[in-house]
Formats: C-alpha cells, sequence, structure tokens
C-alpha cells in the first residue's frame, strides 16, 4: 500500500487567448478543476510531471496548487487520450473534502512471484489493474500491494474477497471478481494443432455465402425467379 505526498502545480487557463492547440504545442496540458461547491475552473498543466504523477498515483490524492492559492486537494477524475499517439489531451481533477467519503480508482501493484509461473512455466493473466473503492479522502491511497507468491499452481487465483485493504476502504467491485490467475502453458501437440488449422479468408467466406444464396434464388433452368402467389377462390356456380 503506497502513500506520497504529490503536487501537481498549474495556471489559470484564459480561454479567450489560450487555444487548445497551441497549449499541447508548448508540451503542456489543457485540465479542469471542479467539486466540492467549487465553480468549474479551467486550468493549465505542464506535461512531463503530470505524466509522473498519474504513472504513480491514478486515484491517489493529489495537492492540486494554482497559481498563488493555497493548495486544494484533488483526485485525477478523467483523463483523456489521443487515440492514435497516446499523448494527455485533456485531465479533469475533481476537488475532494477531507471529511466526506468519495468513490475513486485504486492501482494494483503486483510484488512478488508465482511458483506456478516461475518452476511450471504458466503464465500470469492480469484481469484487473485497478479497484473501485469508497472512503474518506484522508484514507486513501494511491496503490493495493498484491502479492503473487499464493499462486503455486493452476487452481490458484487470487479474488477480489481476498485483497486486504486499510481500515476506512471498501472495495466496490464483486466479491468474486477474480485478479490474477496462472494459466496452464499450451502443450506442443495444442501449439501445432493451432498452427495447423486453416484460415479462410474473408473473401472467400463472402463469396462462398454469396454463391449459396445466389443458388437458392434462381431456378435450375436458368430463368428469373417469378413471386408465388395464392389462386383466387373459385366461384360456386348458382344452381
Amino acid at each position: 500500500m503506497t502513500t506520497h505526498q504529490l503536487t501537481i502545480e498549474a495556471t489559470v487557463r484564459d480561454l479567450q487567448n489560450e487555444k487548445t492547440g497551441p497549449i499541447r504545442k508548448s508540451n503542456r496540458i489543457p485540465a479542469v478543476v471542479y467539486g466540492h461547491g467549487k465553480q468549474s475552473t479551467p486550468i493549465v498543466i505542464a506535461y512531463m510531471p503530470f505524466e509522473k504523477v498519474h504513472r504513480v498515483a491514478k486515484g491517489g490524492l493529489i495537492d492540486l496548487k494554482i497559481g498563488t492559492d493555497t493548495p486544494v486537494k484533488v483526485v485525477i477524475q478523467e483523463v483523456q487520450t489521443d487515440p492514435v499517439s497516446g499523448k494527455f489531451e485533456h485531465v479533469d481533477f475533481h476537488q475532494v473534502s477531507l471529511t466526506e467519503k468519495l468513490t475513486t480508482d485504486i492501482a494494483i501493484n503486483f510484488i512478488g512471484e508465482s511458483k506456478a509461473v516461475k518452476e511450471l512455466g504458466g503464465v500470469l493473466v492480469r484481469n484487473l489493474d485497478h479497484v473501485r473503492v469508497e472512503c474518506l479522502a484522508k484514507d486513501l491511497i494511491e496503490s493495493l500491494d498484491v502479492d503473487l507468491g499464493s499462486l503455486m499452481t493452476f487452481n490458484d487465483l487470487i479474488r477480489v474477497k481476498d485483497l486486504t485493504v486499510p481500515s476506512g476502504i471498501v472495495i466496490k467491485n464483486k466479491e468474486d471478481d477474480v485478479v490474477v490467475l496462472v494459466q496452464e502453458p499450451r502443450t506442443e501437440e495444442e501449439l501445432k494443432a493451432l498452427e495447423e488449422t486453416p484460415e479462410q479468408p474473408i473473401e472467400e467466406v463472402e463469396v462462398a455465402k454469396k454463391g449459396k444464396k445466389d443458388e437458392e434464388e434462381v431456378p435450375e433452368d436458368g430463368s428469373e425467379p417469378t413471386a408465388t402467389t395464392e389462386a383466387p377462390p373459385k366461384q360456386e356456380k348458382k344452381k
């Protein structure tokens, strides 16, 4: 369980004169801070300091210092990234009160070594990299340590209910959610079977489906298909 004193410095953003494009080109990030009765305030933060803080405190408590104001306690509420480069595009900070409960994510920090991986050649499968928690801001931690040493066989796994958190923190995930497990490695026969299984190209599948459809719709004599109609009922002759 990790807790550090983290600080990010920011300046108030002038929406009229500071556009997002030039801000990002100058290695800064447009952001906003809101919450706890505070009016939404557009700000600008430096890229590199935020990247370092985000790496260790995705859900932890941060001191946000705007200009010469007294630092306020915030958590990272949302981070928008460029879909191609992965670079940070915008950040939402949520100001919190130390006396009120909040709901946020805590990163999972995997420690130790699994015997099933080291000695049996298993593959470590991480299903969760964070958990959703509820707590007072003063009790919030940046990350939760999960020891892989208990994963000794392929039948072992760690569920949410197996996690240990400090007093005052409640995990909101389902208790039976699997956090991490070790998967048995594939046998040589299974790997060989996968290599030998031919993959049918998508084009061939589409052509095959189209051909089948055409066969169903076109009569054997090659004539155009005709719609079938019900014969009108015969009228009875008057006697």
